[in-house]
């Protein structure tokens, strides 16, 4: 029997537009993604994917992810921005009680929410 691959899976529904059934993804690896028309099918078919990513990555002797690494997204990233809206944000976050980190992420995670509503 081969080894067991512990990474964790998202699983989520697809729309109609999209196909239907289910998309499953790795956070550890961010191009391996696999679909079926049943939860079972995802599953089956995104175990398949990951060990071809894995087995792909071994063979470009590149580094794979440890489990719940997050792989190339670490979470953490810097950006640049003007400062006359780097000041304009600092100004609301502190209007608002909050730190900047917290009304960027904030900003960032509503924006992505509409796009995703505008998407369906």
């Amino acid at each position: 029997m081969g080894k067991r691959i512990d990474y964790p899976f998202e699983i989520r529904p697809l729309s109609a537009e999209e196909g239907g059934g289910f998309l499953i993804s790795y956070p550890d690896f961010s191009e391996c993604l696999s679909d079926g028309e049943t939860v079972e099918e995802a599953l089956a078919n995104g175990k398949d994917a990951l060990k071809s990513t894995i087995a792909a990555l071994k063979a470009k002797e590149l580094p794979i992810p440890a489990p719940n690494s997050g792989g190339v997204a670490s979470g953490k990233f810097v950006a640049r921005v003007p400062k006359t809206v780097h000041a304009r944000l600092a100004t609301r976050a502190k209007a608002e009680g909050v730190s900047l980190n917290t009304l960027v992420l904030t900003f960032i995670a509503e924006g992505l929410g509409r796009k995703e509503r505008n998407a369906q």
